[in-house]
């Protein structure tokens, strides 16, 4: 008897062969890879069996490029052409950076694409090139550890990155050579590590402060679904901001000038690091800088870094309240990242959700733990079935209709992966092409929101206003990327774009659009009624002039005509004023004056119509 070799479903056909799957947490701070090895997670080390590596990326006189500890060395002597915090820089403008100023030791230029590029000996270099240059090294040491090529990985982003810092990043790893499997959000990739390995059910709070983001996810665990039911934070904010926030109680106690050039910066920079950090372990630690010598106390460092830590709590409490919950109904808080080591953020957050955060995975490893069981996943190893993720947009996605209004087509907060479309129709008799203006935010109004891209529908058949039927279809992938496309039901003609825009939001953009979004709930609802009221007035303004025109004196009698142009002029007078009411009032006076006139229109369209018809052959066509 022959014996057919057959595989289990997601399974390599090949026996005890399995695929090399990474999860990298590429970090503002650090990046880490790791895999599954004999069913169990694990980052992997470098050959000083260190797990984490600096995301620092230097660039030397000769062309060399140098990554990592070796980087950060050259930091104080060579800051120009030592790249730290490249992932704040992802998917940004050049306009959106200015607001750090001098708080950015480098010598930033604008770029073709809109982000900005940093000036080194070796030229312009943009953030995705750098990050391309941390992924390698990553990369390099998986393939080292696992003996060979690797068949994809899956990369943590924040969960606030919007399409163009996640697209960067995708750029990223195709200049790096990487397959990327599924971008996946940090806090879903935490969630992913203790739940599975922990079994949690119910609600969790995922608090995830870095080296330059916050991100606070609230996640429903049930049956091995990991359920993302709101999400918030900042995208520049996190430990690099207690380094500051010291590094400027130290120059003002050292009376050090203001005007410090970039190579000062960086070193008062990693001595208000090293002190942050001893200050984790005990009460006070001696400062020696430039001449003065003083002493930092924790409580001192406390003061300094409540205000930041506090911005945090605040995205706590709106990710709170769009999941419609309460902190008691928070089951376990989970914390990442490295700042959350520090105490004073984890006795604030234990104060806030009223419960002791759990820490019992190393915060620094615990994202990269969890994106390495998903790539184990979706590279075939274990069967999908095992996990569910299901995350959210962070913003919500629309189209700009008349009256310049924000029609949402997809809410913030929905599951991804999804697509969702809505008929739309045009305005004008005779249109043929239609501008299609995708936007993103909270507010009704489209000059309160972010454009993110335009194209155009052309070679629509020609109808009345009205009759032509367009269906605009939104589709984000697992990703958070998003395609558009919009087609004519009628002819089927077809056109749709990719959205990439050139730069993403900065954290006043975000927090300003989910705040506006709460404080002008109430006169948005009241602007778009009156903007509807105004398109509607403008409709039938338009409508009925032409109908009079062609028409009118063939089917009215001079008074009937008179009265109908009476409340045609009356209408035009109101139809832009800020009333609505009163706009309301003359187009019910307009409709119910024209109803004997659009009567008599019908009758002589369906005469038209019969005209030279038999009766039979009518009732044959019915």
């Amino acid at each position: 008897m022959v014996l057919l070799q057959i595989s289990e479903p997601g399974q390599s056909p090949e026996p005890h062969q399995r695929r090399r799957a990474v999860g990298i947490d590429l970090g503002t701070t650090n990046s880490l890879v790791a895999t599954v090895r004999s069913g169990t997670p694990e980052t992997l080390l470098d050959n000083e069996q260190q797990h984490l590596l600096p995301s620092v990326v230097h660039y030397g006189d000769a062309g060399d490029v140098t990554v990592g500890r070796l980087a950060y060395d050259q930091s104080s002597d060579d800051p120009l052409n030592t790249l730290i915090s490249v992932k704040r820089f992802m998917g940004r403008g050049i306009e959106d950076i200015k607001t750090l100023g001098s708080q950015l030791p480098y010598e930033m230029i604008a770029s073709d694409s809109g982000m900005p590029n940093f000036k080194t000996v070796a030229g312009a270099i943009s953030p995705v090139a750098a990050s391309a240059e941390i992924l390698k090294v990553l990369v390099g040491r998986a393939e080292q550890a696992l003996d060979g090529a690797l068949d994809g990985a899956v990369i943590t982003v924040p969960a606030y990155f919007d399409e163009a810092q996640r697209q960067a990043t995708k750029d990223a790893a195709t200049l790096a050579g990487v397959k990327v499997l599924r971008l996946l959000n940090e806090p879903t990739a935490a969630a992913v590590a203790y739940g599975l390995d922990q079994g949690g059910e119910g609600v969790i709070a995922v608090y995830d402060l870095g080296g330059g983001t916050f991100d606070i996810s609230i996640l429903r665990l049930s049956h091995g679904v990991f359920e993302v039911l709101s999400t918030g934070g900042d995208s520049a904010l996190g430990g690099d901001d207690f380094d500051r926030a010291v590094a400027q109680w130290i120059a003002e106690q050292a009376g050090l000038e203001d005007n410090l050039d970039p190579s000062q910066q960086r070193k008062l920079l990693i001595e208000a690091r090293k002190a942050k950090e001893s200050l984790s372990e005990c009460q006070q630690v001696e400062l020696t800088v430039a001449g003065w010598s003083g002493v930092l106390e924790r409580q001192q460092l406390d003061a300094l870094i409540d205000p930041l830590i506090d911005k945090t709590l605040r995205a706590c409490k709106r990710a709170l309240r769009d999941a419609a919950l309460k902190p008691e109904d928070v089951v376990n808080v989970v914390m990442v990242g490295g700042s959350t080591r520090t105490l004073r953020v984890r006795d604030k957050v234990t104060k806030a959700f009223g419960r002791e955060p759990l820490v019992n995975i190393d915060p620094d490893r615990v994202v990269a733990i969890g994106a390495a069981l998903q790539a184990d996943v979706l590279v075939g190893n274990k069967s999908g079935d095992d996990m569910l993720l299901l995350d959210v947009i962070p913003l919500s996605l629309g189209l700009e209709t008349m009256g310049g209004l924000m029609e949402k087509i997809i809410h913030r907060n929905t599951t991804i992966p999804v697509a969702k479309a809505q008929d739309f129709t045009t305005f004008k008799d005779g249109q043929t092409a239609m501008s299609i203006h995708v936007l993103q935010g909270e507010r009704e109004l489209i000059s309160d929101c972010r454009s993110l891209a335009r194209f155009e529908l052309r070679g629509i058949p020609p109808m009345v206003a009205g009759a032509a039927k367009i269906r605009v279809s939104f589709q984000v992938d697992a990703d958070g990327l998003l395609n558009v496309s919009a087609k004519e039901l009628a002819s089927g003609i077809e056109a749709h774009i990719e959205v990439k825009p050139s730069y993403g939001l900065n954290d006043e953009d975000v927090t300003r659009m989910l705040k506006e979004s709460y404080t002008h709930a109430r006169d948005d609802m009241q602007v778009r009624a009156l903007r509807e009221q105004q398109v509607d007035a403008d409709r039938m303004y338009e409508d009925l002039a032409a109908a009079l025109k062609e028409d009118g004196r063939k089917l009215l009698n001079d008074n009937e005509f008179h009265c109908l142009e009476v409340a045609l002029k009356d209408l035009d007078e109101v139809r832009h004023s800020e009333n609505h009411r009163e706009i309301a009032r003359h187009i019910e006076m307009v409709a119910k004056t024209s109803e004997e006139f659009a009567a008599r229109r019908m009758n002589a369209s369906i005469q038209r119509a019969l005209a030279g018809h038999s009766l039979d052959e009518v009732e044959k066509d019915v």
